[in-house]
């Protein structure tokens, strides 16, 4: 068995667009995500960036098997995950979970958190016994750093930090070997934040977990990340260690992501380069022929309206999706 526990290769979704009285008539496709190939390592976190609408969340519900996918493959344990039905499918469901955005609408506000988190067991039964099933979840209360004697509280009845530490309880029910996180501490203060981040390195360390950790924040994203991809309407256009990215990044869209992350140091914000990027980003109905970040990118020449830039490793030790792909060092 190799060290990957996730190999995801080519992943495509589209979206179709209708339109018409009946919506009928098909006249496009949203691509919103189109061919994402990656590795995810056991015991590591793989951070997934990019702006909002570039396909992250999308990324997140095929992998859970939420949405169908248009193509490509990904294989869980060597296995592919698209072809499981049946027993092998509910098997991978208790294998991968996912923590939510918003911790306000992702819990039913008329479920206790004791029902809540309990849930996974009576659709996995045999992972715990009806009557040992209270115990755990107070356990699992008391390991995401709540009060277990709160387990017949409602959801309004705590904070958005607190509740979030809910869900990732919920996820963590089944003992899963993956967790895929989607904008976990986006809709929480910077101070919880923090907290929830902790908790979420605190519980890897404990259990081996593996996370797909996706967010816009970048700061946040190299706070628990091992290695981080860049994605760019519906591609990934950078990917490498936390290190190589951060310190030395190689694509035209990561070193404007990175210009953009706010420095508290005077002195360091004076010596950074700000690269403001023009215009819009296309539709992912009908984006740009090439690269698809020709149309921002102060690089762009007659080859990138031409040819789709391969990601392969250019002129740093990570690949890079650029014709005129070249190392800058970007003040953290």
């Amino acid at each position: 068995m190799t060290d990957n526990i996730l190999e995801v290769r080519d992943l495509v979704k589209h979206f179709p667009v209708k339109v018409g009285v009946l919506f009928k008539r098909t006249v496009g496709h949203v691509r919103a995500v189109d061919g994402v190939s990656f590795d995810l390592r056991r015991g590591e976190t793989l951070g997934v960036v990019g702006e909002s609408g570039c396909g992250k969340s999308t990324l997140a519900q095929v992998l859970m098997r939420l949405e169908p996918p248009t193509g490509g493959s990904a294989k869980f344990e060597g296995r592919d995950m698209f072809a499981m039905k049946g027993p092998e499918l509910r098997k991978l469901r208790r294998d991968i979970q996912i923590v939510l955005q918003d911790p306000y609408t992702s819990l039913n506000p008329r479920m206790t958190v004791g029902d809540i988190i309990g849930e996974p067991f009576e659709i996995h039964p045999e992972v715990a016994p009806k009557g040992s099933r209270a115990k755990k979840v107070r356990e699992l209360l008391d390991v995401v750093g709540l009060n277990p004697e709160h387990i017949n509280r409602y959801p309004h009845q705590f904070s958005g930090g607190q509740r979030q530490r809910i869900g990732i309880a919920r996820a963590l029910a089944l003992r899963p070997k993956v967790i895929v996180c989607d904008e976990p501490v986006s809709a929480l203060d910077v101070s919880i934040q923090a907290q929830v981040m902790n908790l979420l390195g605190d519980l890897q360390s404990e259990f081996g977990l593996s996370y797909v950790f996706i967010a816009h924040d970048l700061s946040v994203v190299r706070h628990l990340s091992d290695r981080v991809a860049v994605m760019y309407l519906g591609k990934v256009v950078e990917i490498g260690t936390e290190q190589e990215i951060y310190e030395h990044p190689t694509h035209p869209y990561t070193q404007a992501l990175l210009s953009a992350v706010p420095v508290p140091d005077p002195e360091l914000r004076g010596q950074r380069q700000i690269i403001r990027l023009e215009g819009d980003v296309p539709s992912p109905v009908d984006p740009p022929s090439g690269c698809r970040f020709r149309t921002r990118c102060w690089k762009a020449q007659d080859i990138c309206a031409e040819e789709e830039p391969a990601l392969i490793t250019r002129v740093a030790a990570h690949p890079s999706a650029c014709h005129f792909a070249e190392e800058k060092s970007v003040v953290p």
